[in-house]
Parts: C-alpha cells; sequence; structure tokens
C-alpha cells in the first residue's frame, strides 16, 4: 500500500506519521517539500505530485486553522481549507485512492446543548468554518472514496497548545480568566492518528463504511473546566512547579474580542463512528493527562 500524507509537519501529521508507518510505503509531505509539491496555495502542483506518486491512500492533515486570521484572508482560507482538498478529492476519484481528510466543529453554529450529529444542518460562523465546509462538500460531490472526520479542540504534546499556555500563565498569575460558555471535548492528535488507522484499514476491505463521522475524545468541558484539570494535574505531578495561580475565574465568551465567532456548543456525537468501527472513544481526561506527562 502506498499512502501520502500531506501536512506532516502540523500535530496531527505528525502523529499520523507514526500510525500510519506500518501499513505500507509512506510518503509524507509538508508545504515546504524539496522533492513533492506539498504546498496547497499551488494547485496544479498537488494535483502533479499525485498524478506521479498514484498512491492508494491520500490523507490531508493540511489545513489553514489560524481561525482569527481567516477572517481576514477568506481567499487563501479558502484556497487551502476547500479547493486543495477538491483537487485532492479528484486525483483520488482518478486513481480509485481513499482519500482522508479532517474537519471541524466550526461547520456548525454551535446553537443548544445536544452533541452535533452528522445529519444535522451545518451552519458555520466563521470563514474558517464556512471553507471547512466547502471541503467537505467538494470532497463528497467528486464520487471519490473517502473518510471525513470531523473533530474539535485538537492538541498534542509537540508545538504550542491551550495546556501549555495555562501552565504558563498558572506560573505568572495569581488569578487566571477563562471563558465557560464554549463547550467540546478536548481531543489528542495522537487519538485522531490511531483511529484514522483502525478506520482506514476497515474502509480498505468495505468501501462501504466511508463516509462522514465525527471524532472527539469522550465528555464535555469547557475551556475554564480544562484549564482547571490542567493546573490540578500539573500540581498533583510536580509539587514543585511554581504554580501562583489560586484561582481560575469563569468569563463570557464577550470578555474575549476576536475577530472569528466562535461556537458555544462544541459537542460532537460519535456514536456512528463508534457503532460502525467497533471502538470506544476515551474520556477526554485520559487523553490530556498522558500530554501533561510529556510536557511537564
Amino acid at each position: 500500500m502506498k499512502i501520502v500524507l500531506f501536512g506532516k509537519g502540523g500535530q496531527v501529521g505528525w502523529e499520523l506519521q507514526r500510525a500510519l508507518s506500518p501499513l505500507g510505503e509512506l510518503i509524507a509531505l509538508d508545504f515546504d517539500s524539496a522533492d513533492f509539491c506539498g504546498d496547497f496555495t499551488k494547485l496544479a502542483g498537488i494535483a502533479d505530485t499525485l498524478k506521479q506518486l498514484r498512491p492508494d491512500v491520500i490523507v490531508n492533515a493540511a489545513a489553514h486553522t489560524a481561525v482569527d486570521k481567516a477572517e481576514s484572508e477568506p481567499e487563501l482560507a479558502r484556497t487551502i481549507n476547500a479547493l486543495a482538498p477538491g483537487v485532492l478529492a479528484r486525483e483520488a476519484h482518478h486513481l480509485g485512492a481513499l482519500l482522508v481528510h479532517y474537519s471541524t466543529d466550526y461547520v456548525f453554529d454551535g446553537s443548544g446543548v445536544q452533541a452535533w450529529k452528522e445529519t444535522d444542518t451545518p451552519a458555520p460562523l466563521s470563514v474558517y468554518g464556512r471553507t471547512k465546509l466547502e471541503g467537505e462538500k467538494l470532497i463528497q460531490a467528486s464520487g471519490c472514496k473517502h473518510l471525513i472526520f470531523r473533530t474539535s479542540w485538537v492538541y498534542a504534546a509537540r508545538g504550542g497548545n491551550f495546556a501549555k499556555t495555562m501552565l504558563r500563565l498558572a506560573q505568572e498569575r495569581e488569578s487566571l480568566t477563562v471563558i465557560d460558555d464554549q463547550v467540546g471535548a478536548p481531543t489528542g492528535a495522537e487519538l485522531l492518528a490511531d483511529v484514522t488507522v483502525h478506520a482506514l484499514r476497515q474502509v480498505m476491505v468495505h468501501p462501504e463504511d466511508g463516509g462522514l463521522y465525527h471524532l472527539a475524545a469522550a465528555g464535555q468541558t469547557s475551556w475554564n473546566g480544562y484549564a482547571k484539570h490542567v493546573i490540578a494535574q500539573a500540581k498533583v505531578a510536580d509539587k514543585a512547579r511554581k504554580i501562583i495561580a489560586k484561582e481560575v475565574l469563569a468569563v463570557p465568551s464577550s470578555a474575549f474580542v476576536t475577530a472569528a465567532v466562535r461556537p458555544h456548543n462544541s459537542r460532537l456525537d460519535t456514536s456512528r463512528l463508534q457503532a460502525t468501527f467497533g471502538l470506544r472513544l476515551p474520556p477526554w481526561q485520559q487523553g490530556v493527562d498522558r500530554m501533561l506527562t510529556e510536557i511537564l
């Protein structure tokens, strides 16, 4: 099996390199790769790369994920999040390859309190959400074999993340203010990569199991609850750590002005994924605690 992975340098791409390697020949590319084009702003180059390599599986972990910045550069966000995946889908269809792609809870408007199902009507609030939704639609319309995973609140030990920011601030301030009216499930890049491989193997044998799935860790919390958990675990893991924060105050989203509107309800219903692929997704705390053992 030949696999081409785009976006190898990102949080999910980094974990996918590990998880995909045992499946066959893995060619991992990034925007600055030398031998083949992995730059999603160069659509013709991406198409040529796939024509030359002729993979059995294409995995797309590349995206324009700077949510606020996307508001001021919508065409760039659309090229990377929608048009480039559309090219991948077109080439996958011609090759008979399977395309794996990642999307987001931002395709929904964040209303209500119920976990979003794959059949719920999207209504994105931001450029990021709209371009990711367009990418989904282009893939689905192409006729290619595909797996699309919508996920939320992605983190990894590698690179910057919310937990690292909270730990740094907790060493600098006695009081933190963190949003409590956005609810979701922190989901580790490691979990995304491992579930991807499990599902990919099944769909290669049973292509009828392809399609759109919601994939996130089990349970739910607010950003405020997430911060409190991280700080509490840090205190347990390292009593000498200089955490001076005595409180994590809850504030509404309106306390922070951002260019892009964030959904308040990022809960994702993963029952379809778990039933189709025979999985039990772990609670969000489990993955966060594993990540903390690496960075503390």
